[in-house]
């Protein structure tokens, strides 16, 4: 069964979820797969919660909430929504190993510290064995990488960051870690009746757009 684990630096949370992902790989083996969830939302037409007032310093209270509820260090980066496009690259560029998963999360996440410039990420960079960053960040097979593992997070459903993907099965978000995990015990878990009821289940009026 491939899991996979869909993210992008600009979701806090992501980092949430990122001790329980690494706890997951000892269990299964686990794709990180870094994706532009700018680019997952204007195909799906639809706007982040940092980009809705009011839902924007909610998300925030909830996120600083949550981390020291379970002490995780979490220092937000300078602005927020930012372009992550260069800490996306930086990730392939380093070959997309989960040492350059967690070296950049905690650039961005646990240090507080811009991701938006190759000399904002340069000592990120150096320590990931990459000298010249801005070079590195501007081939054609990084930005191809990045672009193919977004189409192709597209055409496996992804609709969000971070997901979790099981096989078929989609995991949304940080909330649904236990889910997934319980998924990994009972593969045949969404099996039931009720859960085929609620996958056909129609939809009683929509909204004008």
């Amino acid at each position: 069964m491939q899991v996979q684990w869909y993210f992008d630096f600009i979701s806090p949370f992501a980092w949430l979820q990122l001790p329980k992902v690494l706890a997951l790989r000892e269990r299964v083996p686990l794709e990180p797969v870094p994706i532009l969830f700018a680019a997952v939302l204007d195909a799906l037409g639809q706007l982040g919660p940092a980009e809705i007032p009011g839902k924007r310093e909610f998300t925030y209270r909830f996120v600083q909430w949550q981390a020291e509820q379970r002490g995780l260090a979490l220092r937000f980066p300078p602005a927020h929504p930012f372009n992550p496009l260069l800490a996306l690259r930086l990730c392939i560029a380093a070959g997309a190993g989960w040492d350059a998963v967690e070296r950049i999360f905690r650039h961005i996440w646990e240090h507080g510290r811009a991701a938006d410039s190759p000399a904002a990420l340069h000592d990120t960079a150096t320590a990931l064995g990459i000298a010249d960053a801005e070079t590195a960040l501007a081939t054609d097979a990084v930005k191809q990488r990045l672009r193919s593992n977004t189409e192709q997070a597209l055409a496996n459903g992804i609709f969000g960051v971070p997901t979790l993907r099981i096989g078929t099965q989609l995991f949304w978000g940080d909330d649904a870690s236990a889910m997934a995990s319980d998924y990994l015990d009972q593969p045949h878990r969404f099996d039931s009746d009720e859960y085929r009821r609620l996958a056909a289940l129609p939809q009683a009026v929509q909204r004008r757009r």
